[in-house]
């Protein structure tokens, strides 16, 4: 779920799009004392924000710049102001968009959307490689590349594989294993488990990481950060 915040001092209008984007399923907040937006900011940790220009204390300009000080999250200008040198100043502090009061909630939320599926799905690419014991293993391509060459996993060898990776060091449950693997771990006998893990480790063997895949007995798998590479 992601987090919005929305910097907006009329309360009338603050809830009406809160309503409307917890209905999109989006964690939304605001802001307490508008004299410490970015400590609430630095607080929240929001995925978006969503800023008008005239506030008190302060306009949404100067937080747009003290936020870009510390974050390169995205950020929306909301205003009733429609002076070109307003959306350009906008712009220039490093907003992704602006609109205009008053606006069709559709609108705003199609924005919204665009902006989150550009910036967070980049980075979801990213995070979908992982570098363990000196190879590079791809979740999204079923991959895993060192210096000896690259294999092809199955599905259920990557979800094994990446369970391990994420809990790497540590012993990762049989439970565990099994229940992100089959959707009803009460039809799927331990053994199946076991015949998966060993099918991971027979192909990481091809690039001599297979060692680096333990059985804990009676516990379940660890994967071991192999070191001195």
């Amino acid at each position: 779920m992601f987090k919005l915040l929305i910097i907006e001092d009329d309360t009338t209008l603050f809830n009406e799009v809160k309503e409307r984007l917890i209905d999109w399923s989006y964690d939304v907040y605001g802001i307490s004392h508008f004299e410490n937006v970015l400590e609430e900011f630095t607080a929240i940790k929001p995925d978006l924000v969503i800023i008008d220009i005239q506030l008190p204390k302060y306009d949404g300009f100067h937080w747009c710049r003290m936020i870009r000080t510390y974050s390169k999250v995205p950020i929306i200008f909301l205003s009733s102001r429609d002076h070109p040198t307003d959306m350009v100043m906008s712009m220039q502090l490093g907003a992704d968009d602006f609109v205009q009061k008053p606006f069709h909630f559709d609108v705003l939320i199609a924005k919204i959307q665009a902006i989150l599926r550009r910036v967070y799905d980049y980075n979801h690419e990213a995070i979908s490689i992982k570098t363990w014991s000196g190879a590079t293993v791809d979740f999204e391509r079923n991959t895993v590349t060192n210096n000896v060459g690259s294999i092809e996993l199955t599905k259920n060898e990557t979800l094994i594989l990446k369970q391990l990776i994420e809990g790497k060091n540590t012993i990762v449950s049989r439970e565990a294993l099994i229940k992100s693997l089959w959707d009803d771990e009460r039809f799927v006998s331990d053994n199946t488990l076991t015949v998966n893990v060993n099918r991971l480790r027979k192909r990481l063997d091809e690039l001599g990481l297979g060692k680096y895949i333990e059985t804990k007995v009676g516990q379940g798998y660890m994967a071991r950060e192999a070191k001195n590479l």
